[in-house]
């Protein structure tokens, strides 16, 4: 699997556990500041499609599970 699937299913799956526990509608709401985890996320992966800069893609290749 490439690094680039590997960022999209992780980001896809924060953004969706932070919605979980950040949306007072839902039954394991813990506090509408875990939505911050949501406009971070959304943030890197905005700018990461211009600069290329993906923390996790850096550590995905440092740890070896990615190399492309």
């Amino acid at each position: 699997m490439t690094s680039e699937r590997i960022v999209r299913i992780f980001a896809g799956a924060v953004i969706l556990l932070s919605l979980l526990f950040g949306v007072p509608a839902s039954p394991f709401y813990y506090s509408t500041y875990v939505l911050w985890i949501t406009v971070f996320v959304g943030i890197n992966l905005f700018q990461s499609g211009f600069t290329r800069f993906c923390p996790l893609e850096i550590i995905l290749k440092k740890t070896g599970i990615c190399r492309n």
